[in-house]
């Protein structure tokens, strides 16, 4: 019921920037908690960042100071602003999102994933 694409991958030398967009679309859901994995081959998939739908933010240690997540309600969209990037960054990226989804007269909770955006930071 709920579609995710995700755009702004790609090839950036250390300290650079890039910027990852994730739009929702669909019909019948509300977006609660939204959010950004990351996953290196042979890795398991890593949280990198989460907004929740009143703004509250979260980020995995190794990103604070360097990434912020944002998000646009009305829009359905979620932001990852990267900057200061570093070759240990490297990864596909995936956007995640919870939301509440209604079907006839049942509304449930449901997670949602994006395809996945390939991030490479040369050194």
């Amino acid at each position: 019921q709920v579609q995710l694409v995700e755009s702004g991958g790609g090839l950036v030398q250390s300290g650079g920037s890039l910027r990852l967009s994730c739009t929702a679309s669909g019909s019948n859901f509300v977006m609660y908690t939204m959010g950004w994995y990351r996953q290196v081959p042979g890795k398991q998939r890593e949280l990198v960042a989460t907004i929740s739908k009143t703004g509250s933010t979260n980020y995995v240690d190794s990103v604070k100071g360097r990434f912020t997540i944002s998000r646009d309600n009305d829009k359905n969209t979620i932001h990852l602003q990267m900057n200061s990037l570093k070759p240990e960054d490297t990864a596909v990226y995936y956007c995640n999102i919870e939301a509440f989804v209604t079907v006839s007269i049942s509304t449930t909770l449901d997670t949602y994933w994006g395809q996945g955006t390939q991030v490479t930071v040369s050194s």
